[in-house]
């Protein structure tokens, strides 16, 4: 038997189903996400990332705190951003303290299709979850996450004990 035919044991058999899990999800909200929205998966987190900024203290994300919010590299989160700022989706604009700073908010357009998009992401999910939970070898993620949406969340730690 050689090494290409060795079958993944232990945690690297849970990392295949984690991964597998992840990708059955993305794929499914995807379609979801582009018949009735014209958005891509990575298009509706950024919209969702940036809808939660605020204009106080630390309110707004910096470039790269988006990309890792996101999953992208910087220069990937740069172009997709463009892309929304070109559909009239997100607005940038210089940082009032810090003339080097750019800022990106979501415009009262991309609010409006992020509210309209939701409930559509919810159920897609919703729905790819349901049929992994067929599956034996994913029914206990699809356990945990569905915990984790009922799970107590931690209270935010303040900007100045980071």
């Amino acid at each position: 038997m050689s090494a290409m035919d060795a079958v993944p044991t232990g945690l690297a058999q849970g990392w295949c189903a984690l991964s597998l899990l992840h990708n059955r999800i993305e794929a499914h909200v995807e379609r979801a996400l582009q018949a009735g929205h014209d958005l891509s998966v990575r298009e509706y987190s950024l919209l969702n990332v940036l809808s939660r900024q605020h204009s106080g203290d630390d309110g707004h994300l910096r470039m790269s705190q988006v990309a890792d919010a996101v999953v992208l590299s910087q220069s990937a989160t740069t172009r997709l951003v463009s892309r929304l700022e070109d559909r009239g989706l997100l607005a940038r604009y210089l940082c009032p303290t810090d003339r080097r700073g750019i800022y990106t908010d979501v415009t009262e357009a991309g609010l409006a299709l992020l509210a309209e998009a939701r409930p559509t992401n919810e159920a897609a999910v919703r729905e790819a979850l349901d049929q992994a939970a067929r599956d034996p070898e994913l029914a206990p993620l699809v356990t945990a996450v569905k915990s984790l949406s009922t799970a107590p969340r931690p209270a935010p730690v303040p900007a100045d004990h980071r």
